[in-house]
């Protein structure tokens, strides 16, 4: 792992398992709410992480000895598994940030964390059969970044985006290529594949869509789309549709699991009025706040 320290002393440790603008938000852009803050930062190897603001340093072998609070997005990867077993072993108070959108496939939470959520509902979602769950509703810096940001106009009658899902585990590769496949077929969208499609079977549901004449777009940020933006379901709806973005969700046969997070989110199905802006921005200063108390 690396290590970068801002300050001296540093009572939270933020452990960071990816670079994506999800993970960004969830855990670092909070620390720029309050730039003197002392910090210690831990990412794996081999990841290009942007920094917060503020003074920082890398450090090969950081001391632990003041740090009472650990934050993540959970223990189901490498360095939140790490944060956590050292929280367990010294007794630190350890928090989740929500980064995405829950559903019953999401990891679960360790024992006895506090978990910061995007909603009541989500909180409630996270905490069912969990009493050992502390919850708190903070809302989502990315959501409140976006709002911060609102992209330029989007027509709503213009060829749709459809956001690739693929490498998900949630749904069937079969249900969702049926789904992509269809919608294409009616509205002529284009294809933006999720970074992670890079798997043999991904790759060749795209050589053969690009042979039936399915355009790609590999746009960086759902805010640079130039159009509206449709996906089974992904926090990028939430994201397009902060940003002022046409959005909806479409899927051929959408499990009950599926419609639920649809309602509990408020997207809107292919047809219907496009799906409001969230109301679930939350104030880094807020996140970060939580993350200290």
């Amino acid at each position: 792992m690396r290590f970068w320290t801002r300050g001296r002393d540093a009572n939270l440790l933020v452990a960071c398992d990816s670079s994506s603008p999800t993970n960004y938000h969830s855990l670092l852009t909070p620390l720029n709410a309050e730039i003197e803050l002392p910090a210690l930062i831990a990412a794996p190897r081999g990841i290009e992480l942007g920094l917060p603001e503020g003074e920082w340093r890398e450090v090969d072998d950081p001391s632990l000895r003041s740090v009472s609070t650990v934050a993540t997005i959970g223990a189901h990867l490498t360095v939140g598994a790490w944060a956590h077993a050292e929280a367990t072993r010294r007794g630190w108070r350890e928090v989740v940030v929500q980064h995405g959108l829950l559903t019953p496939y999401s990891p679960p939470p360790p024992h006895g964390v506090v978990w910061l959520a995007w909603s009541e509902q989500d909180a409630e979602f996270i905490a069912t059969n969990r009493p050992d769950l502390r919850t708190h509703v903070t809302g989502s810096a990315m959501l409140h970044s976006v709002k911060s940001n609102p992209a330029h106009h989007v027509s709503r009658f213009v060829t749709p985006i459809f956001l690739g899902q693929l490498h998900g585990a949630e749904l069937s590769r079969w249900s969702m290529a049926r789904s992509v496949t269809a919608f294409w077929r009616q509205t002529g969208a284009i294809y933006r594949p999720h970074p992670r499609e890079e798997d043999r079977v991904s790759r060749a549901h795209h050589a053969l869509w690009r042979r039936m004449g399915m355009e790609f777009d590999f746009s960086r940020s759902v805010g640079d789309v130039p159009r509206p933006v449709v996906s089974a379901f992904s926090t990028g709806i939430m994201e397009a549709a902060a940003h002022g973005i046409p959005a909806w969700v479409y899927h051929l046969a959408p499990p009950p699991w599926l419609e639920e997070v649809w309602s509990r989110y408020d997207m809107r199905a292919w047809g219907e009025p496009p799906t409001s802006s969230p109301d679930l921005a939350g104030a880094p200063s807020t996140i970060l706040g939580m993350m200290l108390d």
